[in-house]
């Protein structure tokens, strides 16, 4: 008894000094976060360009006016970029003009309200300090959040959404002995998933993650058809009911109203896509599209999804699942033997999938960020320490002194090391939480 007390005494010693070098850690990246918060708050510069495009849209459609040719939108240069049945969406959201006027406190009230919504993956019930990683995570990481106030786009509605998507996707597993009542909320959450990725038709791909759900295979792919089919219906809806603005709205996408801004797939942000471009420009093959996307195609598969599908295969390939039968019986078997790991595997995968997205402008990197809030909850401490320092810290710190994130890829770097740091605990550990 006496020799185990002298062997354990160092061990908690030694864990209260990280849990106490851990909680100052997060205690400076929390003030890093509302600093830079409150350093924009009061900068002279007149923030909230796509709030005020959107209202503007929604203001020139009730006004009987066509909201895709920016001519008909008062005060801005900008397009609208969203489906027409949008505009009868956001209306109550513009109306009166409370939106433009006060979106700064409502966006840090929703951006809190997402961080609050994401759920754990763990057994135990969230402690507080679970719930404080993953707000500070939702509002501090990749500085997307900070794009997010600053133009006032509604990615914020839709990070909302994703996070209460998530919430019913992710339930705990004690709850599926409800039968049908179980999986009728993880439906929902799918159906809502699928909602929110039609705002944002680039990162449809993020629907297929759900298959790494720890469910049978014919409820999986129901999952996947409800995603698919709710993703569609905005789009169907649009053609049917406002059939003269999706024909405005498919000219403004394909960039075919001239003299005014257009969405354009190859427009300034630091993703993948134009990360390829830059490199193709470089070895003066810019102009080559083939290639391009070839290359873009690469690069993902390199940085991201296929390390991800290693990862998982490695895991699945050994232990009594990885005898006998096909690969996809065998992963079915294995995720559904492990729950909670599954449903880590399948953040990670929307994770990476995310990540991948052609378009991933500065605003998207707050969606990114919950995917990561999830993750990074259950980190081991260095490996938390390092997404702190690396995905938050580091990026705020830019962002307080002035440096620029335009025009660079710092955002798709940064991002690219934490999903790295998460993938590899991954690798080291796969299993940890069902052992929690």
């Amino acid at each position: 008894m006496s020799g185990a007390a002298r062997w354990l005494e160092p061990a908690a010693a030694t864990t209260g000094r990280r849990n106490v070098w851990l909680a100052c850690l997060i205690a400076l990246t929390a003030l890093l976060v509302l600093g830079n918060l409150a350093n924009d708050a009061t900068l002279d510069v007149k923030f909230g360009w796509d709030v005020r495009v959107n209202c503007a849209a929604v203001d020139a459609y009730a006004e009987g006016r066509d909201p895709y040719f920016v001519k008909n939108l008062k005060g801005t240069k900008l397009s609208y970029p969203y489906l027409p049945v949008t505009l009868d969406v956001f209306r109550p959201l513009c109306a009166g003009g409370v939106l433009v006027d006060h979106y700064r406190s409502i966006f840090l009230v929703l951006g809190v309200l997402c961080g609050l919504l994401l759920p754990g993956l763990a057994r135990a019930r969230p402690s507080p300090r679970d719930i404080a990683l993953r707000v500070l995570c939702a509002i501090g990481a990749f500085v997307g959040f900070e794009w997010v106030q600053a133009s006032g786009n509604f990615a914020i509605l839709s990070g909302v959404l994703t996070a209460f998507a998530l919430r019913l996707l992710l339930r705990p597993l004690g709850s599926e002995a409800q039968g049908e009542q179980g999986f009728s909320s993880r439906l929902a959450g799918a159906a809502l998933l699928g909602l929110v990725t039609s705002f944002k038709l680039v990162f449809f791909p993020v629907l297929a993650a759900l298959y790494f759900l720890p469910l049978p295979r014919v409820r999986k792919l129901a999952l996947i058809a409800a995603a698919i089919l709710s993703f569609a219906v905005p789009i169907l809806i649009s053609k049917l009911l406002y059939p003269d603005l999706f024909a405005s709205w498919r000219l403004a996408m394909a960039a075919q109203i001239p003299d005014q801004h257009f969405v354009d797939l190859l427009e300034t942000n630091p993703s993948l896509l134009l990360l390829a471009q830059s490199l193709m420009d470089y070895a003066g093959l810019g102009n080559v599209k083939p290639a391009l996307f070839a290359a873009y195609a690469l690069a993902a598969l390199a940085l991201v999804l296929v390390p991800f599908g290693l990862a998982v295969l490695r895991v699945v390939g050994r232990g009594p699942a990885g005898e006998g039968g096909s690969l996809l019986i065998r992963l079915d078997l294995w995720l559904r033997d492990h729950p909670r790991t599954a449903m880590r595997v399948t953040v990670l995968a929307m994770f990476a999938l995310y990540l991948s997205s052609p378009r991933l402008k500065e605003y998207a990197f707050f969606e990114l960020a919950l995917y990561a809030a999830i993750l990074i909850v259950d980190l081991p401490a260095m490996s938390l320490a390092a997404v702190l320092g690396v995905g938050i810290a580091f990026p705020t710190l830019i962002s307080l002194l002035g440096g620029p994130f335009e025009g660079s890829f710092i955002l798709l770097v940064v991002a690219l090391i934490c999903f790295w740091i998460v993938l590899l605990d991954f690798r080291a550990e796969p299993e940890r939480l069902e052992r929690g």
